[in-house]
């Protein structure tokens, strides 16, 4: 596994933070939560294998899973992010 310079990893870091603020909107419905989550996890396992140095393709895709799970199974009303 090979590591990718730090040059090459700042636009990568950026690119999915700016994609977590841009989907951390919540939704109401299990099927909203589940999207967003998705979105949200993708880019967060997108970002953290792209820091640690590894398939990133695979990071969003087990990100986005969990991601996916978490949001359709919470409860909005335990959930305030107002």
């Amino acid at each position: 596994m090979r590591i990718a310079s730090s040059s090459k990893r700042i636009p990568a870091i950026a690119a999915g933070f700016a994609l977590i603020a841009a989907l951390s909107a919540c939704g109401h419905s299990p099927e909203r939560r589940a999207l967003t989550g998705a979105g949200l996890g993708g880019a967060a396992g997108a970002v953290g294998t792209a820091i640690v140095g590894g398939p990133v393709l695979a990071g969003a895709a087990v990100g986005a899973a969990a991601g996916a799970v978490v949001g359709a199974v919470s409860d909005p009303r335990k959930i305030n992010l107002d």
